[in-house]
């Protein structure tokens, strides 16, 4: 059996589905950067993170992103299933924000599996409710929260699912990443390393406000 798949989900789940898990999904690894699903795209499987991060972004009528929440090992994306269960094309883009290692799970075994298994079943309700709570949190931070709030914000989460303090990206990667311009992220982070909660140096963030 896959020896992270057993190592971080042998909590979790039955020996019996973790053995249908090992038998059935398809183990990939990708870089920093990489596009796993793109809005449109058919859904064949879904990802279950061995190792890493992934960024899950919507876009607006214009091709502009808004970045709604990250997973990480331990997490599933329940957006995907959903899409899965209405027989729907993607509606979210998926960008991996670290090298990261993933099995890839069929449609049809996610299923089967809700009523095969109650640990794949809580699996699940338990990601669609986190996700729930993540959104919330991103209406929130969008609703009421000011711009450099906002990017404070973001930096921290980074942080935190990278298991880094020391961020690499580009002022226009965050831009993105937060739906505004270069020009507004980079006044924002003078004035955040102005103020000691970061510090900056080429392509590299440090947070010190965790």
């Amino acid at each position: 059996m896959n020896t992270a798949l057993e190592q971080h989900y042998g909590y979790l789940f039955e020996s019996e589905l973790l053995q249908e898990i090992d038998k059935l999904s398809t183990a990939k690894k990708v870089v920093q950067g990489t596009q796993l699903m793109d809005i449109g795209d058919a859904i064949t499987a879904m990802p279950l993170l061995l190792e890493g991060a992934i960024k899950i972004m919507r876009e607006d009528d214009q091709g502009d992103e808004l970045l709604l929440y990250f997973i990480e090992r331990g997490d599933t994306c329940a957006m995907t299933f959903s899409c899965c269960l209405g027989k729907n094309n993607s509606e979210i883009r998926a960008v991996a924000e670290t090298d990261t290692s993933l099995l890839m799970i069929p449609v049809q075994q996610m299923e089967l599996w809700m009523g095969k298994y109650s640990s794949w079943r809580m699996f699940i309700l338990d990601s669609y409710h986190s996700r729930m709570t993540e959104l919330l949190e991103t209406i929130d931070t969008l609703a009421f929260l000011r711009m450099d709030e906002r990017l404070l914000k973001h930096l921290q989460d980074k942080a935190k699912v990278t298991h880094d303090d020391l961020i690499h990206t580009t002022h226009q990667d965050i831009a993105q990443d937060l739906h505004t311009s270069r020009v507004v992220i980079s006044r924002l982070l003078k004035k955040l390393e102005r103020e000691g909660k970061i510090t900056m140096n080429r392509n590299q963030i440090k947070v010190l406000d965790l």
